[in-house]
């Protein structure tokens, strides 16, 4: 008998990717809003505009709104987090070391 438990064996799913009804489009800018049981993203632009008194404006146009459940949030955040991360990463080895702060 060997000294590791049985482990069950892990099923391999093919998962096919369908982008035929994708639309894409591009935000600078996000608004989050939730619910007990949501978490509401609102994708859109920030475009500077002019006030009626000639000052400066923002109008936020949103284009997309995407709802998640919770669970969903939180695979999100972990993902963003992770890309990120890699980002930085190449950005400090192509700057030789030196990690941009903002």
């Amino acid at each position: 008998m060997s000294g590791t438990p049985n482990q069950p064996q892990q099923q391999q799913i093919a998962v096919r990717i369908d982008e035929t009804k994708m639309v894409t489009t591009y935000a600078n800018t996000i608004r989050t809003t939730n619910t007990q049981d949501e978490v509401i993203l609102d994708f859109g632009l920030n475009i500077p505009t002019q006030g009626p008194e000639g000052q400066q404006a923002m109008h936020f146009a949103i284009g997309s709104r995407v709802v998640l459940n919770w669970n969903g949030a939180k695979r999100l955040a972990v993902n963003l987090s992770e890309l990120v991360r890699r980002y930085d990463a190449a950005i400090a080895e192509a700057q030789g070391g030196v990690q941009r702060v903002q």
